[in-house]
Formats: structure tokens, sequence, C-alpha cells
């Protein structure tokens, strides 16, 4: 047993079971755990100056430094671990080693410092202790951000590093045991190695969180009333959930109705239309001189757009050779130098284009670039009324047989293939990450590539939109 399991059994109880006793044949490449790693290294090179090194060795010569630290350590009785500290960070004080000693720390993407990172943490510090034959009272949590690193000091006290290690206790029971249910708290579930394996049986189980807005607490909420799968909410009859619905004081009656008819198309596979479905598609029926599709690949850790797509379709109905698309990269992070005033320029020559999106993500940008131009409100106003999000729409229209309704999701359903496989935002921003680091063009090129496909598969869906605006179901 070791740290990193203790880190998975934090996230998710099966997930650390998986990690241990899995077959790694079921497992998949994860692009989060990838960019944790690559921002880790960096951040460990940047706070130690390059001061680095690997081993006992490092710790022997005074790196400051020092990664690779495998440290067999009896927690208590009976509960032996292999504790693999992130990196250990000299400071002044008395160790084995001399007029020095080592203290744990660990890197974070996010601004929250978790549970994860204290018992980590924690567990560091009791092997670092017995290591070097130091008292270790604090770690550090490491932060990296655009042009410094911020270091957040954790004192370590006796009662969490005690919570560690009944944890930690926990951990070996847990693997001890047969593999853990499902956890129907999944919306993390899609940065997990581990995720396609559990769909898989969550799908021949009929979970209930495969549905489109069933987290955990409604999932709780509905198996109260008695709906303990797919197929029993699919076969349950309205009348009787809102009467349960109103004897249970639930106020929001037509979510959970909704969820039957989701329900529904999930099993089935069959598209099931709304209601005036039609009228949200008004916009592509009028003269239009064309549309503009927006996409924008970004880091959200450093609050960066790195790169706007642009595609310029002349007839919405059909390709043409005049449809053109222009990626507009922020190779420096140099904003207003070269992106926001070009993105913004761009959507001004085509001011009497809307502005297809997917989501809220590039509205929500184009708009606070715009403010930061000193754009008068009455401009603003203006350019909000050309976005025309087609996730809404979407949602508005139909419901379709699927686990949620992301971009990648529906594309896919109708009929949209990524040239590069199994490409998602998240690979997108490891790229970025890797062209940061060694000014290499084939990982641009990669972006690029990726960024023009999510247009696509953008213009893909409002065309499946246009061809299916009367009938009435559609059958994949």
């Amino acid at each position: 047993m070791n740290n990193f399991l203790l880190k998975s059994y934090l996230k998710c109880k099966r997930k650390a079971w998986l990690d241990f006793k899995g077959d790694k044949k079921y497992k998949s490449w994860s692009a989060q755990n990838s960019i944790q790693n690559f921002v880790e290294f960096k951040t460990f090179e940047e706070y130690t100056e390059n001061s680095l090194f690997s081993g006992l060795k490092g710790c022997k010569d005074g790196y400051k430094g020092v990664l690779g630290i495998k440290i067999h350590s009896n927690l208590k009785q009976d509960l032996e671990s292999v504790i693999n500290p992130s990196i250990l960070i000299k400071e002044k004080g008395e160790s084995i080693w001399g007029k020095y000693k080592y203290i744990p720390a660990i890197s974070k993407l996010g601004n929250r410092t978790t549970k994860e990172h204290l018992f980590d943490l924690a567990l560091s510090s009791i092997a670092i202790e017995k290591f070097q034959n130091s008292r270790v009272d604090h770690g550090i949590v490491l932060k990296r951000y655009k042009n410094y690193i911020k270091a957040e000091k954790i004192f370590l006290k006796e009662k969490l590093k005690y919570k560690a290690i009944n944890i930690f206790s926990e951990l070996k029971n847990s693997l001890n045991q047969n593999i853990p249910e499902i956890t129907d708290n999944r919306k993390k579930c899609s940065i997990c190695s581990w995720q396609k394996y559990c769909d898989n049986e969550a799908k021949s189980k009929g979970y209930l969180t495969d549905i489109d807005g069933i987290g955990l607490n409604t999932s709780i909420f509905l198996n109260k009333l008695g709906v303990k799968d797919i197929n029993q909410l699919a076969s349950f009859n309205k009348k009787v959930l809102d009467l349960k619905l109103l004897n249970n004081q639930e106020k929001n009656i037509p979510k959970y109705l909704k969820f039957i008819d989701q329900s529904k198309a999930y099993i089935s596979g069959r598209a099931i239309s709304l209601p005036n479905r039609n009228q949200y598609l008004k916009i592509f029926f009028e003269t239009q001189p064309g549309f503009l599709i927006f996409d924008i690949e970004s880091n959200p850790d450093e609050n960066h757009d790195f790169l706007y797509g642009l595609l310029s379709i002349r007839n919405i109905w059909q390709n043409s050779t005049n449809d053109i698309y222009e990626p507009i990269l922020d190779l420096n992070n140099e904003k207003k130098k070269i992106s926001e005033s070009e993105i913004l320029k761009k959507l001004k020559l085509k001011n009497d284009w809307p502005i297809i999106h997917y989501g809220d993500t590039e509205k929500i940008a184009i708009i606070k670039l715009a403010r930061k131009a000193n754009y008068m409100e009455s401009e603003i106003e203006i350019l909000k009324s050309r976005f025309i999000d087609l996730h809404e729409i979407v949602r508005k229209s139909w419901i379709l047989p699927l686990k949620n309704y992301s971009l990648k999701t529906v594309a896919n359903w109708v009929g949209f293939n990524w040239e590069q496989k199994n490409v998602s935002g998240s690979k997108a921003l490891f790229w970025w990450l890797q062209y940061q680091n060694n000014k290499t063009n084939i990982f641009l090129e990669k972006i690029i590539n990726y960024n023009k496909d999510d247009c696509l598969a953008t213009l893909h869906i409002a065309r499946w939109l246009l061809k299916n605006s009367s009938d009435e179901f559609i059958k994949r």
C-alpha cells in the first residue's frame, strides 16, 4: 500500500480498488493525469531553481529538491506502507544529513487545498521523520501561476496525522474486500482512467446516474420514492410520480417528469422531439449573409484562452468552397496585443453574421474581452444578440438517448467523427503545455486541427437540427 492509493481512495473508493487490483488493460490514458504530472514537475523545477535530484543521493548531497524517494514505513502495528513523497524540500535544521532537513511538498492545479493534499503531506511527514531522524511539523502546497509560484505553509498537527493513519487503515480494509459499487457522485468520473470500465458496468446495471441531470442527491431522492434503476424510471407512471413528488414537497416537478422521458430515450435509443422545437431554429431560416462558428481552447488554471477558432459559413445548409476556418493563437499570453484585438476585429468585420457556439464559454469570453476593450453597453448588447447557443437549442428541442449533452457526445451521436482519435479539451490543453515547454510546432498543429473539428462538429449538429426540424422521432 502507498500514498498514491490513498489519493485515489479519497477521490473514489472504487478507483483505489481498481488501481490496486484491477486489470490494467481496462485502464485508459488520462490527459488530466498527464497535465497534473507535467505542471507538477515544472512547478518543482521553478521552485527549486533547478536544484533537483532523484533518489537518496539527492538528500546526501543537499539538493534543494529531491524526487523519487520511496520510504518503507510502519505507520502503526500491522499497517506497513510505501510512502513516495511528491518532492522533498530542503530547509534549515538538523538531520542525519547534517545542518539541514527535508519537508514534504506537493503541487496543486486548482485553488482549493483539499483533504487529499493534507493527508498526503501528513503521511509523508510521518515517514520522513523516521527516514531522516528529524521532526517534521509542516509541509508546503505549491500553486503555479503565470509569473510566480505561491507556497502555502501547512502545519501538520498530531490530530491531522492521526486522521491520516486512520484513513490509511480504512484503505487497507477496503482493498481486502470485494470491489466497491460504482459511486452515484460521478461528476469527476470524466477525468478518471477507469471511466469506460465503470460506464460499461453502470449501463448494464441501469444506474440512475447514467441519465442526464441525475446526480447523487437526485438519485438518492428517487430511491426514496421507490425508483431504483433506469428501467423502473422509464416505466414509472407520470401521475403516480407527480403525486409522490407533491407528497414530498418537491417544487420542480417538471424536471423529474422529464427524467422519465430521458430514460425512455436512453433505453430505446430513440430521440424524442419536444413541442415547438422549430421556433428555436427560426434564425437559420431567415436570410443571413453567413454564420460564424466559434470555439475556444483554454487553460482554466491560468485563465488564458490560447486559441480562438472561427469557421465562416456562407451556406448553413450545405458545404461550400467559400467556408473558411481561421485560428487565432495567443502564443505568448499577450492577450491585449494579439488575441483580444484580433478576435474582436474579426467579429466586427462581419457584424451582421450570427455567431454559433456550443455552451456558455465562448459568449462569456467575448463579452469579457469587449468590456476590457471599453465597448459601450449598447455595443455589448448588440454583440450579445448575435450569439446562438446550440447546446441550449438542442436541450430545448430534443430529448436525446445520451447520458449527457456535451459537444463530443451529441456530435458523435449525429454522425460526426473527429480526425484525431480520443481527443478532448484536456488533451488539447496537454498539447498546449507541451508546446510551451519545447516550442515544437506539431503540438500547435494538433491543437488547431482539434479546434477546427470542434467547429465542424458544431456545424454538423446545426445541420442535423435543420434536417430533422419536422421529424417526430429519429432512430439511430
